[in-house]
């Protein structure tokens, strides 16, 4: 990435409701082909190794389409933030470049970096029945917190961008009643 490039960076989890990385502009966009799934361990910030929480990653799905925050990364501040995001991300998650469909003042397009976290990584969990998800997310708390705070914040936060996932509202739903 040249130095005249912008950074965008991705995010349709925790970044969507608590970046903590200096940007330029915020605009809500999304994703095709990926749809958010709770299907990743934390054993870091929302759960611990021998009670991982579980956090979102994306999983390809044809004709999904997954909502969530882009960023421009403020001049000058690329190489601390992504210092910053590896590090935070360090618990299974990849970088991908994705194409975004953003909304905003400027509708359009941009190429932005997304962590996603595979299969193959040794935090992966993968699916399970929601009320399982939820009830696991119900009981883990980490070093970052509860598990069922970034659910709920995550659930609100998408719902102030106008955009409702399933997978997150069912999984609020069950979490909260059961």
């Amino acid at each position: 990435m040249s130095s005249t490039t912008p950074l965008w960076i991705f995010g349709y989890g925790s970044l969507v409701w608590r970046p903590d990385f200096a940007y330029a502009e915020r605009r809500a966009g999304c994703v095709e082909g990926w749809a958010r799934r709770f299907w990743q361990g934390s054993t870091d910030h929302r759960g611990v190794p021998e009670a991982p929480g579980r956090v979102a990653t994306l999983v390809e799905r044809a004709g999904a389409i997954c909502w969530g925050a882009v960023y421009r990364v403020a001049q000058g501040e690329a190489e601390l933030v992504l210092r910053a995001l590896d590090h935070r991300e360090r618990g299974g998650f990849d970088r991908l470049d994705l194409l975004v469909a953003t909304q905003g003042e400027e509708p359009g397009s941009v190429r932005a970096l997304v962590y996603v976290a595979r299969p193959d990584n040794p935090n992966y969990l993968g699916p399970a029945p929601a009320a399982a998800i939820a009830a696991q997310i119900r009981r883990s708390r980490g070093p970052s917190g509860e598990n069922l705070e970034y659910l709920l914040e995550l659930r609100d936060a998408l719902e102030a961008l106008g955009a409702h996932d399933p997978h997150v509202d069912e999984l609020a739903e069950l979490a909260l009643n059961s």
